[in-house]
């Protein structure tokens, strides 16, 4: 288990390092001083435990990479590779939280006992739409593009908060993204832990 924690924090760090990306060091660091490695990636859903975040992270790089050869080919995929990686590994970003504040915790009843949903949302962070999060988490160290704010934001389409305002204004980026992620979360984790 901790051979695999440990493969998958080192892959998303070679990735986000690939891109060039200016900022990305201090990014990363970040990264790692939030938790972002050892948070949960829901409250009770897809990977509802320690390190589920970094997992689904990973599961989502994957399978855009994928995405994205098969639908560009190859020499297509290349062009577009950077952002890609950009916005898989970093679109679930603001789930590890802010301002030194996790934004899962763990949901302990008044008994002491877990409660059957493993996690609950952080009563001390306001309430703000991850994906809100990620984007501004990401910007204070390094620059994203348009298309990237863009795919970040509506990633979760309409299992999102801004269902609405995504209709006839998808980009492939985007589409890549949101593919990938619901792949990750309703295929490759419905079963699987971290």
């Amino acid at each position: 288990m901790a051979k695999k924690i440990l493969d998958n924090k080192a892959f998303i760090i070679d990735m986000l390092k690939s891109t060039k990306r200016e900022g990305i060091e201090d990014l990363i660091a970040y990264m790692e001083d939030c938790g972002f490695f050892e948070a949960p990636c829901s409250t009770r859903y897809h990977l509802a435990c320690e390190f589920g975040l970094v997992q689904h992270t990973r599961n989502v790089m994957e399978t855009a990479e994928k995405i994205g050869v098969a639908l560009y080919g190859g020499k297509g995929y290349n062009e577009i590779q950077n952002s890609v990686i950009i916005v898989a590994i970093l679109h679930d970003l603001g789930k590890m939280g802010q301002f030194e504040k996790p934004m899962y915790v763990e949901n302990r009843l008044k008994s002491g006992e877990l409660g059957s949903q493993p996690y609950k949302s952080n009563p001390d962070l306001l309430k703000v739409p991850h994906e809100v999060r990620s984007i501004a988490i990401a910007s204070m160290f390094i620059d994203l593009t348009e298309e990237e704010q863009f795919a970040i934001l509506y990633h979760n389409g309409l299992y999102g908060d801004f269902k609405y305002e995504i209709q006839g204004n998808e980009t492939p980026l985007y589409l890549i993204l949101h593919f990938a992620d619901m792949w990750a979360a309703r295929v490759i984790e419905e079963k699987k832990e971290a």
